[in-house]
């Protein structure tokens, strides 16, 4: 999937306007894996606004963002952080032309902090 406007391809894929965001910052307050992103979500939103995909498909936010909605719950401007980065998942993965986890690479993966219900969740949704 090439497209010349990626940003018109997330915000298809995900129903979101981005540009409706005004980084006030509540969904990054309210992540659980605020630590662990080099991109947080307020971020995300603004970044697709701007248009820059490319950077988003390539920090590790992508896959650290727990889909736990805990942002979408806190927009007052309905954003829905965690759908635009879902959106970006699924067109890098597109993109890519195949899936980001195999089973194989599950057990590299686990360790005593990570949640079962991610991997989980992410073999649910990448293994198809």
């Amino acid at each position: 999937m090439h497209s010349l406007n990626p940003a018109r391809d997330i915000e298809r894929i995900s129903g979101i306007n981005a540009r409706r965001c005004m980084h006030c910052g509540k969904c990054s307050a309210s992540c659980p894996a605020f630590h662990e992103m080099d991109i947080h979500p307020h971020q995300v939103a603004g970044m697709v606004a701007d248009g820059d995909i490319e950077g988003l498909a390539n920090c590790k936010t992508l896959w650290r963002c727990l889909s736990c909605f805990a942002c979408v719950e806190r927009c007052p401007r309905d954003v829905q952080p965690a759908n635009l980065i879902e959106a970006v998942r699924l067109w890098q993965i597109r993109r890519s032309g195949e899936n980001h986890m195999h089973p194989q690479d599950i057990p590299e993966m686990l360790d005593d902090e990570l949640p079962q219900q991610a991997i989980v969740s992410a073999m649910r949704k990448y293994a198809k």
